[in-house]
């Protein structure tokens, strides 16, 4: 369910420009994940579970939100902890008993690269997932089992499943998720129901977008689900609709960004909209916290709505809050005439960077 106290309705959208052709390949993430299984099952080279103690997940940008899935995930069901880094530097814990889960989906992002060489110094133990570049290089050097990302998807920021999947279903062979494969089918099942609803033109991902118009969202989401959706939601309005978004979590952000709305709303009401991710792993509190920060808020900011999660269990909702995020993004592209594909603000920072 998506809802909202903002003004707006649901009509007809005309689609833009989409040069990469990120809408087919976003409403086509059922799929994604279903082929991404037998990726994870063919890879050979696996460690044995009971020789891993910690998990970590190296990824910058959409690899970088494969960790978050992988890390909530690791919160909910798995015996050892799951932890990101997206950066040059691996943390002080990494060790042989560390499997490392380098993912890049070129191969050749420098954060990735420069972590991973720190982990095979360590002697942890490794898992790349890429489609080639220098990481499937370093992988064949350093005898690395490999989850290949197929050839053809159109940008990593749309191949959340193809990078995200293979990973789970391998911490299962290792005996570190069981039951993966049950969760992953929910999750597909869901998609598709999710996917045949936003292929209208008259979608709850197109009424939401008309009613966010051209105001800033900021995305709360509560648990390691709304966690990680809310993350996804504002990097991918940032990236497809080429916009400032925000996120943060309940019951954090009840303890200090709150305080912010104090003042100044007169400005704010024609700022900001607030989107609350709902689903059903949150933790029973948070209903009254999200009720209550609502009434705070109604008056300050330009709208509030909400989108419930669907799906049996919690890679399910999560993956389906994602992929209506990634559908939201795409329509407040279209509604503007932006090209979600290209990123030349991100483009020029890498030349810049580079000289």
């Amino acid at each position: 369910m998506v809802g909202g106290t903002g003004e707006g309705g649901t009509g007809p959208t005309r689609r833009g420009i989409d040069t990469l052709g990120l809408r087919e390949a976003t409403l086509g993430l059922a799929d994604q994940v279903a082929d991404a299984v037998a990726v994870g099952e063919a890879v050979d080279g696996l460690p044995a579970g009971e020789d891993v103690a910690n998990v970590l997940v190296l990824g910058m940008g959409a690899a970088g939100a494969v960790g978050d899935v992988l890390e909530a995930v690791g919160e909910l069901f798995l015996p050892v902890p799951v932890v990101v880094a997206k950066g040059y530097d691996a943390p002080s814990f990494l060790g042989s008993d560390t499997l490392v889960v380098a993912v890049s989906h070129s191969g050749d992002t420098e954060e990735v690269l420069v972590a991973a060489e720190e982990a095979q110094q360590a002697g942890a133990r490794m898992l790349a997932v890429t489609s080639g570049g220098r990481l499937a290089e370093l992988a064949g050097e350093w005898g690395v089992p490999v989850a290949p990302v197929p050839d053809g998807l159109v940008a990593s920021r749309a191949a959340l499943g193809a990078m995200a999947v293979p990973p789970l279903v391998c911490l299962e062979r290792m005996g570190l998720f069981p039951g993966a494969h049950g969760w992953i089918q929910a999750a597909v099942d869901q998609l598709r129901v999710r996917a045949d609803e936003l292929s209208s033109d008259r979608s709850s991902a197109v009424a939401l977008a008309r009613r966010l118009g051209r105001s800033l969202p900021i995305v709360y989401g509560s648990g390691a689900v709304g966690r990680v959706a809310a993350t996804r939601w504002k990097t991918q309005v940032n990236e497809n609709a080429k916009s400032p978004a925000f996120a943060n979590v309940l019951p954090e952000a009840g303890h200090n960004e709150v305080v912010g709305w104090g003042q100044n709303g007169d400005l704010t009401r024609q700022v900001f909209q607030m989107v609350f991710l709902r689903h059903d792993e949150e933790h029973p509190q948070q209903a009254r916290r999200f009720a209550a920060l609502e009434t705070v808020l109604d008056e300050v900011v330009g709208g509030i709505h909400t989108v419930e999660a669907a799906g049996e269990g919690a890679l399910a909702q999560l993956l389906d809050l994602c992929l209506v995020g990634d559908a939201v993004s795409l329509e407040l592209a279209a509604q503007e005439g932006v090209d979600p594909g290209p990123t030349p603000v991100r483009d020029d920072l890498a030349r810049l960077a580079d000289t």
